[in-house]
């Protein structure tokens, strides 16, 4: 109960940026969990396992307060929701079973180069052809498919990909968060059943508390305060130009990655 300070903090923290950019968070979560955990002294060989099925569990909330949020605002394009979540829901648990095989460092190594990955696809700011449009639903699906496997690998809302996918096919950034931000809830429920089904095998290597490799007293103060600040990063969203939140996204993640980077050696 000693560590509820840093937690509730942390929750605050990424509830705002997960509703700004539609990123469910885990960019911040995972590499700040690490830290703690550490700090707390969980089993290093399962310590960024639990600290991806903590951020899925938790995204779950913050996905759901921020997708309200935006939908109020009209910026959620139900449609590419309907058409992506069954290929989101088939990627993510193949993708979460897998990272239960996978030792932690193999994992910081593949979380580190994603996040590099990502920040420079959206500094180079790749502009799409005027005629470039959505794909049919079978197209969408098997894209949700590549998103959800992908992000379990990473414990993100789906947004890195989402985000850039939707631009590329011309949708406006303000509706393209949004519409990552509902993909995110899917996303994040599929995510936490396989990470939580994959750690009860582990049960008895894992901390008090702990759900599979989810750790219940960090979810808990996380999305705490998590749902309340979430609302007003997507309020935010909608009165920041582009250009600022193209911005905000690139330094977050270049800042994070670096940080993860260190840890690594």
């Amino acid at each position: 109960m000693e560590w509820w300070l840093a937690y509730l903090l942390l929750g605050a923290v990424v509830g705002f940026f997960a509703g700004l950019l539609g990123i469910g968070g885990g960019l911040i979560l995972v590499p700040m969990l690490t830290v703690i955990f550490t700090a707390q002294h969980f089993p290093a060989d399962r310590l960024l396992h639990l600290a991806l099925g903590t951020t899925m569990a938790a995204i779950i909330f913050t996905s759901a307060s921020s997708l309200r949020a935006h939908h109020a605002h009209g910026a959620v394009n139900w449609q590419v929701v309907k058409h992506i979540t069954p290929g989101i829901i088939i990627g993510t648990l193949g993708g979460a079973t897998l990272v239960g095989m996978l030792p932690s460092r193999v994992l910081s190594m593949i979380f580190v180069l994603f996040i590099f990955y990502a920040a420079t696809q959206m500094l180079l700011k790749i502009t799409p052809k005027p005629s470039r449009k959505l794909p049919g639903g079978l197209s969408i699906a098997c894209v949700g498919g590549v998103v959800g496997a992908v992000s379990s690998f990473v414990a993100i809302g789906g947004g890195l990909l989402v985000i850039p996918f939707l631009t590329l096919c011309n949708v406006r950034l303000q509706q393209a968060i949004g519409t990552a931000a509902a993909v995110g809830f899917p996303l994040a429920v599929a995510g936490a059943i396989g990470y939580i089904g994959n750690g009860l095998a582990q049960s008895e290597r894992l901390p008090q508390y702990s759900l599979g490799y989810v750790y219940l007293p960090a979810l808990g103060w996380i999305v705490l305060a998590s749902t309340l600040t979430a609302p007003l990063g997507a309020k935010a969203t909608h009165v920041m130009p582009t250009d600022a939140l193209r911005t905000t996204f690139v330094l977050l993640l270049y800042l994070l990655g670096t940080r993860m980077l260190i840890g690594l050696f």
